[in-house]
């Protein structure tokens, strides 16, 4: 009996469950912000059975960490190829917002869960080599304000104000929403329009 069990369970994983449980938990805790969704909103969303979920996963904790990893680890990569690509700046500027908001607008609540995390766990995520690569980021834009091209600051300054413009609006979406009284269609609108406010107000005219 316990080895149809097992055989059963493996079986399953062949058909693409664990994908599937791993996308409606994406979805769950940060597209739609349900952070203290429990493996059964999960089960019930994805159209699986609970066990299915512990299974795989073995908790809530664990589930939720390895999608948000996996996620943080496809967004870090496609964001290292833009910055690290033969392009002048501007441009990489430019390519590294539409990457970075099509990814937020899609999962708004990550950065919330990061920071939660972080001020819960200490330090929840780290990319193998991130720190080199943050650290080439910053001569880069040394770089561009040697050559004038960007008001003199500490870059890391530049970086902050380049990632406030972007997130920020994401996370007092709900507020935003309703002081202007902004639809989900209105309030996205906006937010495309915020790549070239953002570089505008980043580089020099």
């Amino acid at each position: 009996m316990f080895n149809k069990f097992v055989k059963h369970f493996m079986a399953t994983r062949d058909t693409g469950t664990e994908q599937l449980i791993k996308d409606t938990a994406k979805r769950v805790f940060f597209a739609e912000g349900r952070l203290h969704a429990t493996t059964q909103d999960i089960a019930d969303a994805a159209g699986v059975n609970r066990t299915l979920v512990n299974y795989y996963f073995r908790s809530k904790d664990s589930l939720i960490k390895q999608v948000y990893e996996e996620g943080m680890n496809d967004l870090s990569t496609r964001l290292v190829q833009v910055m690290e690509a033969e392009k002048p700046f501007r441009k990489k500027v430019e390519e590294f917002i539409d990457v970075f908001m099509a990814d937020s607008m899609e999962y708004p609540y990550q950065e919330t869960f990061l920071i939660t995390e972080m001020n819960t766990h200490g330090n929840l995520y780290h990319k193998e080599n991130m720190s080199e690569k943050v650290e080439n980021f910053s001569r880069q834009i040394q770089a561009e304000m040697d050559a004038g091209r960007l008001e003199q600051m500490d870059p890391i300054h530049f970086s902050m104000n380049m990632f406030s413009m972007m997130i920020y609006p994401l996370i007092m979406k709900p507020m935003y929403k309703q002081f202007y009284n902004l639809d989900e269609e209105q309030f996205n609108k906006l937010m495309l329009e915020r790549k070239e406010i953002t570089c505008n107000m980043l580089f020099k005219k």
